[in-house]
């Protein structure tokens, strides 16, 4: 059947067809780097990693570009409080950007481009569009004419006067079009500033990712995508002086992360429920983040709560308690080839793989796939066990594996981390034990047991086996 894409474009799903065959182009707008990244950042960053992976396990070659915006008015704010230089946060906040992102296991972009590297672009594509008569300069700042783009708002759905009585405009009497927006601005006192045809000064927000995605992708890509806050103005704003300059479609595909909320509030400071990537890295497993994040649809908006997170944890115990399972089996089965009853369950595996790629296929249902690895790992634990063979059990430790893969779950080596888990939560019983707390020991066992794990007490000691 092949891949079905949501496009926010046209609202609907359609074939997903490259511009270049076996080629994906995608562009995706990375952190504004003046602070560490949040949990609502750390979604949207799981979600297009989980979108590339899959790509690739279906064949392609993705070209995945992820910018960094290093030069913006919160970057400049950050540097005057900090007393350093612009250039100075940048590569502060990229560092920890790295950092955080290698912790998420976010695979590293074939190109993250920084908007002060591509000045000398950005003030050409302005050119550009000035000399088409798009844009106008006005004291050193040059605006983008939203009027003379006639399907501007084609990507939110509404027209310039529906868009106009919806935003928060900032109100500017120079700009002949109140929805204008700016694409290079002059020089202020103590900012980074370029040499322009217009003076000194700076880009705009906008105009940075056209010009990126260009130079690295080309005028025509495969995919856009971002959080779904950045619809309206950013991605707008992109589509109208991307095809305004160049007379082509921009992207194929644009597609849109949505929000999550915490504790069924939006995230912000005020209400004391804002947590940055690292702070959930602390506590939580990159694994576990990810199973949460992608146990929900990418476009439906998702509830963050440490409940939640604990079930994912649970969820991924239980799968891994089944490969520390098959890999017991491969060790010690007598048996080497798989036996002829085993036969039907093997094919009933390869089933288990066909229905994972169907939800995937369409629209990268993250949230049916892991329900596909559930049922398969269930129906693994009803159907393999000590008198099973080595192939078979082999079989279906592979097919976890390669299933978790574009998910990036369920690549650890299980034996040495639940080793560990096994051993604390032994301590934590013994501890229990000595402090009389009967029902929490009791409790203890009662996990280890469904854990698979069945505890010996003995003189020299509490020993451990696997079932």
């Amino acid at each position: 059947m092949g891949i079905k894409v949501f496009n926010t474009m046209t609202r609907q799903k359609e074939d997903f067809v490259t511009v270049e065959p076996n080629v994906v182009k995608m562009y995706v707008c990375g952190p504004t780097v003046y602070n560490f990244f949040h949990i609502g950042n750390a979604r949207t960053f799981i979600v297009f990693d989980t979108i590339r992976r899959y790509l690739e396990y279906r064949g392609y070659q993705v070209k995945f570009i992820q910018n960094f915006t290093d030069i913006d008015d919160k970057m400049i704010k950050r540097a005057n409080e900090e007393g350093v230089t612009v250039k100075d946060v940048a590569e502060k906040y990229i560092g920890e950007y790295y950092k955080d992102a290698d912790a998420l296991n976010l695979k590293r972009a074939t190109v993250n481009p920084r908007a002060t590297e591509y000045i000398n672009e950005i003030i050409k594509f302005v050119k550009d569009l000035e000399d088409k008569g798009f844009a106008y300069a006005v004291d050193g700042d040059v605006y983008f004419d939203t009027t003379k783009f006639k399907e501007y708002g084609k990507l939110s759905h509404q027209s310039i006067e529906d868009l106009e009585a919806g935003a928060r405009i900032e109100v500017d009497e120079r700009k002949r079009n109140p929805m204008d927006f700016a694409l290079w601005k002059a020089k202020k006192e103590g900012e980074p500033a370029w040499q322009s045809p217009w003076g000194e000064g700076r880009p705009g927000w906008h105009i940075e990712c056209s010009t990126m995605a260009c130079s690295l992708l080309g005028e025509t890509i495969d995919i856009h995508g971002g959080g779904a806050d950045l619809v309206f103005p950013h991605h707008e704003n992109e589509i109208a002086q991307s095809e305004a300059r160049n007379g082509k479609p921009f992207a194929r595909y644009w597609m849109h992360a949505a929000y999550l909320n915490v504790n069924n509030q939006k995230m912000s400071k005020s209400l004391n429920n804002f947590f940055t990537a690292r702070e959930i890295l602390e506590k939580y497993d990159a694994e576990v983040i990810r199973m949460f994040m992608l146990s929900g649809h990418y476009r439906n908006p998702i509830n963050f709560s440490l409940d939640l997170l604990e079930q994912a944890r649970a969820g991924l115990e239980r799968i891994y308690n089944s490969i520390s399972n098959l890999e017991h089996v491969i060790e010690v089965s007598k048996y080497d080839a798989m036996k002829e009853e085993e036969k039907t369950f093997s094919l009933k595996l390869d089933e288990y793989r066909n229905r994972f790629i169907d939800v995937m296929d369409d629209d990268f249902n993250t949230a049916d796939a892991i329900s596909v690895i559930f049922d398969m790992v269930r129906d693994i634990n009803s159907n393999i066990n000590l008198e099973s063979s080595k192939e078979i059990a082999k079989k279906a430790l592979d097919l976890i594996r390669e299933l978790g893969s574009p998910l990036a779950i369920l690549q650890k080596n299980t034996k040495e981390s639940l080793d560990e888990e096994i051993e604390r939560l032994i301590e934590e019983r013994q501890r229990a034990r000595k402090e009389k707390n009967f029902a929490l020991a009791d409790k203890i066992r009662d996990d280890l047991k469904a854990m698979g794990i069945i505890l010996e007490d003995t003189p020299q000691g509490v020993r451990w086996k696997r079932m």
